[in-house]
């Protein structure tokens, strides 16, 4: 009988023990990420996430953000996870689809507070342009500040800790307690510690990461090694709309080369706005404030649809619609328009007198900018099970 208390206590000490162990192996167990993600996040086998694939001849690349492997691993988890918003509906990627050249098809995106200000820009090649200010009207001058502030802004995400709302502290702590956060921020990291840096940092390095390089012109241009040559794999009426988007107007051309330049056709620094001031909620409010724009790489899908409408308020449906717009600017109401889309002085806005035939090799030739890799790569995809 008295054998019964020492087997008693033999067993609590090995319960203890085991949980013991079990609560000090929680920070590197692979079946916490199973359990969510499934076979998606194998911390033995991350994907390359490295911009190894980058052309020669692109000439802007991010600096000052090297990408880690596990980090945007970490960053792709965070872009997908829709506990970053105050109600667990929105995630990054609701206004970014991977389908969508991560950019948004409603005018304006749903966020947990009503709808954005601003059309979704697409994030392709965010890593690959001179200019180092982000969003339509250049607020912030680093990817690692724009990062997190959608997830800081009332409408969009909602940890703004404005009109009753959690407080982006609040945000740390709640990942902080999140199972498959602790496992994740030890790997990279380290330790648990969730804080702002390191969410920018892994944010930042996901977005990095999103490149699109294998387009028709990108095959084009290797074949010839010639920005302004006569591309073998185009027809003609690509390579004439190649002739007209690289050309200057007193020489013929469009001139979308003076603010667009290739082979990244990202907007260019220093500049004004290009003529399109009214805003979403009412096109008699103008706003003369955006000055930057996404890559025009990958406007349309591989199907060849719009992936969303164009400029910060949506109003062109068509590529078609665009190009319009700059054959024949209207200075009714401008402000702060940039000079290049001016004549005679400054007196008059640009006349370019583009006969249908050419509008249409505009098109065509922008349409030869997208690739077929980024709407598929798994490790720019959704990493969670079911979502």
């Amino acid at each position: 009988m008295k054998a019964f208390p020492i087997l008693l206590l033999a067993i609590l000490f090995l319960t203890t023990s085991c949980e013991n162990d079990e609560e000090e192996y929680i920070a590197t167990d692979q079946s916490i990420l199973n359990a969510v993600f499934g076979d998606n996040i194998d911390l033995e086998h991350t994907v390359e996430y490295q911009n190894f694939d980058v052309p020669s001849y692109i000439r802007f690349t991010a600096s000052g953000n090297t990408i880690d492997n596990k980090k945007a691993l970490l960053g792709r988890i965070l872009f997908y996870d829709q506990q970053l918003s105050v109600n667990n509906s929105i995630s990054c990627a609701s206004c970014h689809h991977q389908e969508n050249a991560f950019g948004d098809t409603p005018t304006a995106s749903v966020g947990v507070n009503g709808l954005t200000g601003r059309h979704s820009m697409r994030l392709i090649n965010a890593g690959f342009q001179p200019s180092t200010n982000f969003f339509w009207d250049e607020r912030v001058t680093s990817l690692e500040e724009q990062v997190t502030q959608p997830i800081r802004d009332h409408t969009e995400m909602g940890f703004s800790g404005e009109q009753g709302s959690p407080s982006f502290d609040e945000l740390l702590l709640k990942l902080s307690l999140i199972d498959y956060y602790q496992v994740l921020f030890n790997e990279v990291y380290g330790d648990q510690l969730v804080t702002e840096a390191r969410l920018q940092e892994s944010l930042s390095q996901f977005v990095l990461s999103i490149q699109s390089f294998d387009s028709k012109y990108d095959a084009g241009l290797m074949a010839t090694g010639n920005l302004g040559g006569i591309f073998p794999n185009y027809n003609t009426s690509e390579n004439r709309g190649k002739f007209l988007f690289t050309t200057t107007p007193q020489n013929g051309g469009a001139g979308c080369v003076s603010c667009h330049v290739p082979p990244e056709f990202a907007i260019k620094d220093n500049i004004q706005n290009n003529g399109v001031i009214t805003t979403i909620q009412d096109a008699s409010v103008f706003d003369h404030s955006n000055t930057r724009s996404p890559s025009l790489r990958n406007i349309t899908n591989p199907d060849g649809a719009l992936n969303g409408p164009l400029m910060h308020n949506g109003s062109f449906t068509t590529i078609m619609d665009m190009i319009e717009h700059y054959n024949a600017i209207d200075l009714t109401n401008q402000q702060s328009i940039d000079p290049i889309l001016l004549q005679n002085n400054g007196t008059t806005g640009q006349q370019l007198r583009l006969s249908d035939t050419d509008k249409t090799a505009l098109v065509d030739f922008l349409k030869t900018l997208s690739g077929d890799d980024v709407y598929t790569n798994v490790k720019w995809s959704n990493p969670f099970l079911n979502r």
